[in-house]
């Protein structure tokens, strides 16, 4: 079983489909289901099931996956090791972060790279997936939490409050919400993934329950977009809440946690010359608009 068969098989087996599979590995469906069937034939065993909620392991799936998984990582660290000695200023960056990120920060800082040394390609990945950097979907990670992974390397870029902000014209509307009512006559949009598993959620410590929920963004850049345009209040960065102009509420109010942006790299990487210099560019950016603010 070669590398190529074990990236079909693992790629089949995380996707559940030869749909999603192919589109991972970028080749096209057939040539997936094709190769699947050849590795199936060469090793004598049946390795999935086609069940109606997708590709399932059978027990000599499941057998093949745990040496599946060390030939990639085998196959992983070889390529960080290589690739960490690279002088080259050239070449492909993956990198990933959110949508509000990457405007504010990231092409800033991709338009300075490409300046300087215009032989290195940015692949800019702001998906709502969190990409795993041990397994290379991703060079470098801007992130709002920091990994536990001991491999990965994080440096912490910014730490803003949150608060409650509205539009100029909201506040015309509808005036500030009075503490203690627990946002009842006003409309809300919220961040669905802090509320999601919150039985009581909040909005700067105060219940929501009497509000109306106009919207529940799974962007942050969306939720901010919704403030902006006067349609609810809602929590943001102070940061970048106050370069979109929204009036703060309640300013001696806070989010209990602080929203923190954390670049992440692995160990193996971050001395190749191509990633450096993105790494660079990207910490240059936040701290040029921290001096700002």
């Amino acid at each position: 079983m070669n590398w190529d068969d074990t990236r079909i098989f693992l790629a089949v087996q995380r996707e559940r489909t030869l749909r999603r599979a192919a589109r991972t590995l970028e080749l096209d469906q057939a040539t997936v289901g094709r190769r699947l069937a050849a590795l199936e034939r060469a090793l004598g065993a049946t390795l999935f099931l086609r069940t109606s909620d997708g590709y399932a392991l059978t027990p000599a799936g499941e057998a093949v996956l745990r040496s599946a998984l060390k030939m990639e990582q085998s196959a992983h660290e070889l390529l960080r090791q290589a690739q960490g000695v690279d002088t080259r200023l050239e070449g492909e960056v993956r990198v990933t972060t959110t949508d509000s990120l990457a405007l504010e920060f990231l092409i800033p800082a991709i338009g300075r790279l490409h300046a300087a040394h215009p032989d290195v390609k940015i692949l800019l990945n702001t998906s709502t997936n969190m990409l795993n950097l041990a397994r290379r979907e991703a060079d470098i990670a801007v992130r709002t939490m920091k990994p536990a992974n001991p491999d990965l390397v994080a440096r912490r870029l910014a730490r803003w409050p949150v608060g409650l902000y509205a539009a100029p014209a909201y506040l015309a509307r509808h005036g500030e919400p009075v503490p203690g009512t627990a946002f009842a006559g006003h409309d809300l949009v919220v961040y669905q993934p802090l509320v999601a598993g919150n039985r009581a959620p909040t909005l700067a410590g105060e219940p929501i329950h009497a509000g109306r929920i106009v919207a529940a963004m799974y962007s942050s850049l969306m939720l901010r977009s919704t403030i902006k345009a006067g349609i609810a209040i809602g929590e943001v960065p102070a940061y970048l809440a106050e370069r979109e102009g929204l009036v703060r509420v309640w300013p001696e109010r806070t989010r209990a946690m602080h929203y923190e942006v954390w670049l992440v790299t692995h160990q193996d990487l971050r001395h190749t010359a191509r990633v450096r210099a993105m790494i660079d560019e990207i910490v240059h950016a936040f701290e040029s608009r921290e001096d700002e603010a």
